[in-house]
């Protein structure tokens, strides 16, 4: 009886063993991603711009 409990005590666990970790592979940038990222650049440009100029007249 404890051969058959200590048997399935190590076949059971082994359906669950866990995969193997596979690395994400990174995604190549679309050209909708570099023109918001350019949009976004542009953007931030103007704004320190315009903070630049706030700044200086005072």
């Amino acid at each position: 009886m404890i051969r058959i409990f200590a048997l399935l005590a190590v076949i059971l666990p082994s359906g669950a063993l866990a995969e193997a970790f596979q690395r994400p592979i990174p995604q190549p940038q679309t050209a909708t991603a570099e023109v918001w990222f350019f949009m976004a650049s542009v953007g931030l440009l103007l704004s320190l711009l315009a903070v630049h100029m706030l700044v200086r007249r005072r």
